[in-house]
């Protein structure tokens, strides 16, 4: 059973979760594009930059294990949001971190209850919204994503250029505090998910989808995804600035265009693959994504204008294969298995971004003259993940329901 919920109260119940969403992945976002400022800030090389990067995906690896044994034992609304004042407060500490230390720790709070809040979103998302309207619903809660890109980094890069580099922490955490509030007024109660029935151990739903192959095989493929794209997505304003030539105060543009086009092809890249064949249309995508992995990690010094065009072809190409890759995914489980699978994705897409950030701090130097010596070997371990990925996706078997059918929310 569902909650009813007047049209009304459920756009401002989706728009609630859009707005908590939003903070969290504009809170994970931002360090990339404050590499360089970062770096000068407390005097590190690229080594400690990518596991400050990294910190923050391991930690919400961690706690999304973690949350698949005790999610469905609380009231969720509750819930939700004293993990969200939690993860306001772990952001408020990174904006006053004293140092690296420090901050790293911090980093990796806001991860672990960064990691508990996806999860949650998603999951609130399923209880309410009947099976029919799900997939619209979900899109609602998923253009936080492009928002975020467009406005949320320009606007926070802004601040950090105008300023200094801790005001954007501090802005995402007053930005908790009012959203809360918001919480507090329009999302439900939800409770129809308890029951005093006990399971014969918290781990049981995570052992049983692990002992499916199938399930094994669209885990790996969406690690490898993930992988392909962030060992190159972290770096990327650190070797425009040292190896591009571009300028700091330039690179809220970057942003601004790159996910201002992921806007329209985003939609568009998603009804092609519903005509088309999702498994079909991702292996295009992907494989057009492999240009501007190569061209982006080798290019030299250019101009803005051609810099823009190359960045905006990477968050086309490298985003929009998630679309199709996701729906293929996500129907590889078994129906009744579909919540804890997802979950264990999200640790699994967890893990791998903070591997691949990491594998690549370590490829990679900086030189005397601020230069990023190494980027190209990245670029083409890019290449290689993603084309991995494009022939495993043709090995994972999916379960596609010919009809609606009720969905019974998690007990």
């Amino acid at each position: 059973m569902h909650p009813n919920l007047s049209e009304q109260h459920e756009r401002y119940f989706l728009l609630t979760l859009a707005g908590i969403q939003f903070s969290h992945i504009l809170d994970f976002m931002i360090m990339m594009p404050l590499g360089p400022i970062l770096m000068a800030a407390f005097g590190i090389g690229t080594h400690e930059f990518g596991l400050l990067v990294a910190s923050y995906s391991f930690s919400a690896a961690i706690s999304g294990i973690l949350a698949a044994t005790f999610v469905d034992r609380f009231e969720r609304k509750r819930l939700l949001l004293i993990v969200f004042a939690l993860f306001g407060l772990a952001t408020l500490t990174c904006g006053l971190a004293p140092g690296y230390a420090t901050l790293i720790i911090a980093r990796g709070l806001a991860g672990a209850f960064g990691g508990i809040m996806g999860a949650l979103v998603q999951t609130m998302v399923a209880d309410v919204i009947p099976y029919g309207r799900r997939a619209k619903a979900s899109g609602t809660v998923s253009v936080a994503f492009s928002i975020s890109t467009v406005a949320g980094v320009p606007l926070s890069l802004w601040m950090a250029n105008q300023f200094q580099w801790r005001i954007p922490f501090i802005f995402i955490a007053i930005l908790t505090i009012l959203l809360i509030l918001v919480g507090l007024r329009f999302l439900p109660e939800m409770r129809h998910h308890l029951s005093a029935e006990k399971r014969a151990h918290p781990f049981s739903a995570i052992f049983t989808v692990l002992r499916d192959p199938n399930h094994l095989r669209a885990l790996l493929f969406s690690a490898l995804i993930i992988f392909s794209g962030f060992t190159v997505i972290p770096y990327i304003t650190v070797y425009a600035v040292g190896n591009v030539g571009i300028s700091l105060y330039d690179i809220p543009l970057v942003y601004l265009v790159g996910g201002t086009a992921t806007l329209f092809t985003a939609r568009r890249i998603g009804h092609w693959a519903d005509l088309g064949g999702k498994a079909k249309v991702y292996r295009l995508v992907a494989a057009s994504a492999m240009l501007p992995l190569i061209v982006v990690t080798h290019i030299g010094a250019i101009p803005l204008w051609a810099w823009v065009t190359c960045t905006t072809a990477f968050f086309v190409m490298v985003s929009g294969r998630m679309i199709p890759a996701m729906a293929i995914i996500s129907s590889a489980a078994q129906p009744k298995l579909r919540g804890t699978f997802m979950s264990l994705n999200g640790t699994v897409q967890s893990l791998a971004m903070g591997l691949a950030t990491t594998l690549a701090g370590f490829m990679i130097t900086q030189n005397s003259e601020g230069k990023i010596v190494g980027y190209g070997w990245v670029g083409i371990v890019a290449v290689a993940a993603n084309l991995l990925a494009i022939w495993f996706v043709t090995r994972i078997v999916v379960h596609e329901p010919h009809a609606a059918v009720p969905v019974v929310a998690p007990k």
